[in-house]
């Protein structure tokens, strides 16, 4: 049997936390109903998910990058370190991955970027599921030891909350130093 994997990544854009992604070798033989693209889904919609994807799936990894490989990679190039440690962890392992977006990481097997695959590939979308909710659940952790950030709303996205918090707070060691806005507090502060 050829093992396809689908890979998609979760935190990209945010100011904080790191940067997630998940590969998936879906069982043709246990199909997983209502996959799709992980923000298109709810919170308890993408949990329940998550236990079938674990529960079902021929193989399953999660990976990410820290905040400091963010700051010293970029974000891109984190995303694409996250995305191969996922796939170079899956057991079994797979002989080709289907990438959501417009680009692949350097990989030992061949690999496909496709644009907007989270809403049309399911390995892609049971990937994507995984990935979201794995970072969500690190995002909840680390509120518990600051609360005042509000991460357990926002996930520590670029929201007016966020941006409050961080004016009021400063930076922690959980943000991103490279983005913009932290970078900017970082002047003023400095």
């Amino acid at each position: 049997m050829h093992l396809i994997c689908g890979v998609d990544e979760a935190g990209r854009g945010p100011l904080a936390g790191p940067v997630y992604a998940a590969a998936v070798i879906l069982d043709p033989q246990r199909v997983i109903l209502g996959l799709a693209d992980s923000k298109k889904l709810s919170e308890r919609k993408r949990e329940a998910l998550a236990i079938l994807i674990r529960e079902r799936a021929l193989g399953w990894s999660i990976a990410s990058a820290s905040v400091a490989e963010i700051d010293e990679l970029n974000i891109l190039q984190a995303t694409m370190l996250a995305m191969r440690r996922a796939v170079e962890s899956l057991v079994p392992g797979a002989q080709e991955a289907l990438i959501d977006g417009n680009r692949c990481p350097p990989l030992a097997i061949p690999a496909r970027a496709i644009v907007g695959g989270d809403a049309t590939e399911a390995a892609i979308s049971a990937a994507s599921i995984l990935a979201k909710t794995a970072r969500d659940a690190e995002m909840r952790l680390i509120h518990e030891a600051y609360p005042v950030y509000g991460l357990d709303r926002h996930k520590g996205y670029d929201t007016a909350a966020h941006r409050a918090a961080l004016e009021r707070h400063g930076p922690a060691p959980f943000h991103r130093r490279s983005f913009a806005p932290v970078r900017a507090l970082l002047k003023v502060a400095g």
